[in-house]
């Protein structure tokens, strides 16, 4: 008896609860599929299945068999995929979704030095703040910002995103350093609209009352349009460092209330499953876990004043 085969095929018989579609599924005879399956069950001893002429209903030793057997035969798939990667290489198109200033600022270098290494595979990215679903969509991966919810997909942490609050010391000077929380409701808020929502942040309930007390609000849904607005100092921007670290290293803005800064929030890789990861997944994935050291690199400069990369 070919084990595996067997396995094969009472899994397939166990999803399709028929001989007959099982078999069509598999590329073969009713009859070899039915062979198969009773190997199977004189081999472990047990009866997996019972048959009737119209549906095959599976014993409770069936039913537990064909559950571990799926993941047996996900992971010898898996592991024969990932030898052949080994000789062929990653390869085929490979489509990201990113978040917009994330991807302009961060991804170019890395989308290029990946491509260097993996030749043959091709990149289709989007940039999208919004949260797009991967598998009605089509995407492979999705590079994700925040404290990401428990679900059915894989994510795997790349760096942590530090959040600061920063002005231009113009502003500063002008309308004083705030020194406590309570400190932001005479000051003017330059508003981040995908946070405003966001009550995981402790920053949420400092900023209500904040943004009146020199003209009105400016609010946008891009981080790079309010670092700018404030390195023209319109106001306080509260923005991750992977866009206000350069400003910052440089000197035009400067980092304050640092003591309340929440914990960073994290970057990750997500995707839809583990097994039978295509090449260029896995390739992508283990790529991009180390390329932006630890702490990346926007955030050592900043904190040494050098220049940020280009």
């Amino acid at each position: 008896m070919d084990r595996i085969e067997a396995m094969r095929a009472f899994v397939a018989v166990a999803a399709e609860g028929s001989f007959t579609r099982a078999a069509e599924r598999l590329e073969m005879s009713p009859q070899l599929v039915s062979k198969y399956v009773s190997q199977l069950e004189a081999h472990l001893g047990v009866r997996l299945c019972n048959r009737t002429t119209r549906k095959v209903n599976l014993t409770e030793a069936g039913s537990r068999y064909s559950q571990r057997a799926q993941q047996v035969l996900y992971d010898i798939d898996d592991m024969e995929n990932q030898l052949g990667d080994l000789h062929k290489g990653a390869q085929g198109v490979l489509r990201i979704s990113a978040p917009v200033s994330f991807g302009m600022r961060h991804l170019p270098s890395l989308i290029s030095d990946f491509q260097k290494t993996h030749p043959a595979v091709g990149v289709d990215l989007q940039l999208n703040d919004r949260k797009v679903d991967i598998v009605e969509e089509g995407f492979d991966i999705a590079l994700r910002i925040g404290n990401l919810k428990s679900s059915s997909l894989i994510a795997r942490p790349i760096v942590p995103i530090r959040l600061v609050m920063c002005a231009s010391p113009a502003y500063l000077a002008d309308h004083g350093t705030p020194v406590t929380p309570e400190d932001l409701k005479l000051h003017r808020y330059l508003r981040y609209s995908y946070m405003e929502n966001d009550t995981s942040l402790p920053m949420h309930e400092w900023l209500k009352g904040t943004g009146h007390a020199h003209g009105v609000d400016l609010v946008c849904n891009n981080g790079d349009v309010l670092v700018k607005a404030a390195i023209d100092g319109l106001g306080i921007a509260f923005q991750p460092t992977f866009i206000c670290g350069e400003a910052i290293a440089d000197g035009r803005l400067q980092v304050i209330l640092a003591e309340y800064a929440p914990a960073p929030l994290g970057l990750y890789a997500v995707y839809a499953h583990r097994t039978l990861l295509a090449s260029k997944v896995r390739c992508f994935v283990d790529f991009v876990a180390g390329y932006y050291g630890d702490p990346p690199y926007w955030d050592g400069f900043a904190a040494s004043g050098r220049q940020m990369p280009v």
